[in-house]
């Protein structure tokens, strides 16, 4: 489902100060934020974020670029590791009077407001940014962990390549025809 993660206070961006035009933001996504988004998934990390804002007088354009490394485990030996995450996201607030439902891409603001919070959009650019299976590189998993995988393994036999078969029997062909002489 959609988790929703809390605000925390330093990614709110109060934008009414704020000049129409281009503004630049950074993040430090550290144990803090990690610790806060209370999901087991994640060990830990230090993400940057950067989050470029755009604000005109009917809306704020965020565009958020996460970058760094995640700590979390493996999904083959289950061993800590630490992943490079890249990601980026669009983010659209729109100032509006009427309340209008958020869509997606696309979040409705009161034209009263004076702040937004990121936090859960940093959240989501960086869930969107891991991929699905996360595994050590070749090599570097467990190797304990990889013994016991390996004994569990019920085919563990290799397979015979076909091609092998067939050049032993071109190395060997007498041995069909020597047999039956005497």
């Amino acid at each position: 489902g959609v988790y929703h993660m809390d605000p925390l206070k330093e990614h709110t961006i109060p934008f009414v100060g704020l000049k129409d035009g281009q503004h630049e933001f950074r993040f430090e996504l550290g144990k803090a934020f990690f610790e806060a988004a209370g999901e087991e998934e994640f060990e830990g990390g230090q993400v940057q974020a950067t989050v470029t804002l755009d604000k005109s007088p009917t809306m704020l354009l965020t565009n958020i670029h996460v970058e760094g490394p995640v700590a979390l485990r493996c999904d083959h030996c289950n061993g800590p590791m630490d992943l490079a995450v890249k990601g980026d996201q669009v983010q659209v607030f729109r100032f509006t009077g009427d309340g209008e439902d958020d869509d997606g891409e696309l979040v409705t603001l009161d034209t009263s407001a004076h702040s937004v919070n990121l936090t859960h959009y940093l959240y989501e650019c960086l869930r969107l940014a891991l991929p699905a299976r996360h595994v050590h590189a070749p090599g570097q998993c467990d190797p304990e962990v990889e013994k016991v995988l390996g004994e569990l393994s019920v085919d563990h036999e290799p397979v015979p390549d076909p091609r092998w078969e067939a050049l032993n029997q071109l190395k060997n062909p007498a041995e069909g025809g020597m047999k039956h002489k005497r």
